[in-house]
């Protein structure tokens, strides 16, 4: 079942190798987006980009046929928020088919012009005219998403918070513990405020794990969502140490929880304007939300224990993952519980293989160091600050952060502090 052809684990590391990375973007809003192309090279980056997890929420149409196209769609049609024209017309050619073009399209519509001119002049004209953005091709995905995104993005809006969900390939195979000790170290290692939602919310452990007990959390702020705002959400928050806040969930079974999309959408944006990182504990489940939040965050961390099941799931969750995030780096693969005793377990290199993926972070089995933090509602950073395993998971808070490693400062030993008074007294 998991032995697939060489030529099918070649597609899944082509669909991330070929993908290319785009950062640093704010989620397109809700807009209309239409397109009209004269080249194959242009139209096929742009219908990439209408696949991009950041345009999810854009409904985005490419055509074929550049500014004529536009004109005859648009001379009986409604105008788009924005039109994209690519055009192989010289400077002169160019104002006037856009005259033309502005005689149909509405007043408030935002336009896009891909051209293959390099003039300066060209580009402060058409600037002047009112053209909200000129590209040259040829184009990247980032050059279009990064335009759409200044476009429709307010000049003092704030920065969004990083999101990263972590998923099991399988339940119990301490997603919860990496996500919660993750969390942990990016507040204590950068000092910077991190929310940590409990996505779980009838069996989720994050209020055991830190030993909290707040009377609201996940549930009441997805019940809340239309009234969703970083005032609601603070007052919603359940503080754990000086830059952690929690959203635990009730984790009881008096109910069930089935919630729209959208209540998790607006938590997360609303959470991602509230924090610089946003993690999400997500369950071990395959729904319409759990599959749209992670088409949708910025990372995905996937932990997996070294077994046959483990290997399968891992392999159809990245595969997944490789559709619905094409311009997305693949998920950070944590190994846990690597090298329990008489237990048969798949070697990491055999593992990794088809999955065509080098583990961010290798965990061995040690019941006692884990169970230890877990009675205690500590985190192995707190309970073992020495240990191997509080480095592994401050690194992979590096990594998933795009920090490089902290740099201690060494303290100046007696010798030091006494030759730096000799100096001071000679001077």
């Amino acid at each position: 079942m998991v032995n697939r052809s060489e030529h099918q684990a070649a597609e899944t590391a082509e669909d991330f190798d070929s993908a290319e990375v785009v950062e640093n973007v704010r989620p397109i809003p809700r807009v209309s987006i239409q397109a009209f192309c004269e080249s194959d090279a242009v139209c096929a980056t742009l219908q990439n980009a209408a696949k991009d997890r950041r345009v999810a929420k854009a409904n985005f149409k490419v055509n074929m046929g550049g500014h004529r196209a536009a004109l005859d769609h648009f001379s009986s049609s409604p105008t788009p928020n924005l039109v994209i024209i690519e055009t192989r017309m010289d400077p002169v050619e160019l104002m006037e088919a856009l005259d033309r073009l502005a005689d149909v399209c509405d007043p408030g519509s935002k336009v896009v012009v891909i051209g293959h001119f390099n003039d300066v002049h060209l580009y402060r004209e058409l600037m002047r005219c009112g053209i909200s953005e000129y590209l040259v091709a040829p184009i990247s995905l980032a050059d279009v998403i990064g335009a759409i995104s200044d476009i429709f993005t307010a000049e003092n809006a704030e920065p969004l918070g990083r999101s990263i969900a972590f998923l099991g390939a399988r339940g119990g195979v301490g997603s919860s513990t990496v996500a919660h000790n993750v969390a942990w170290s990016i507040s204590q290692l950068f000092e910077i405020e991190v929310i940590l939602a409990d996505c779980d919310l009838a069996f989720g452990t994050a209020n055991i794990d830190f030993d909290r007990d707040p009377p609201q959390g996940m549930f009441e702020a997805l019940t809340s969502y239309e009234e969703m705002d970083e005032t609601l959400l603070d007052r919603l928050l359940s503080k754990c140490g000086e830059h952690l806040s929690l959203l635990t969930a009730p984790s009881t079974l008096d109910r069930t929880y089935e919630f729209d999309l959208e209540a998790y959408r607006i938590l997360i944006e609303t959470a991602q304007r509230t924090a610089p990182v946003v993690a999400l504990d997500t369950p071990h489940l395959w729904t319409d939300w759990t599959r749209s939040v992670l088409s949708e965050v910025d990372q995905v961390v996937l932990t997996a224990t070294p077994d046959l099941a483990n290997l399968r799931n891992a392999k159809n969750i990245i595969d997944t993952l490789a559709k619905l995030r094409p311009n997305d780096a693949p998920p950070a693969l944590v190994l846990n519980q690597v090298g329990i005793a008489k237990k048969p377990e798949i070697a990491i290199e055999e593992f990794c293989e088809p999955l065509n993926l080098k583990p961010s972070m290798v965990l061995g089995f040690d019941p006692e160091l884990f169970g230890n933090a877990a009675n205690g509602g500590m985190m192995i950073r707190q309970s073992a600050p020495r240990h191997e395993i509080a480095k592994l998971f401050d690194e992979l808070a590096h990594q998933l952060t795009g920090r490089g490693v902290a740099k201690t400062q060494k303290k100046p030993s007696l010798f030091d502090r006494l030759g730096l008074k000799a100096k001071k007294k000679a001077a």
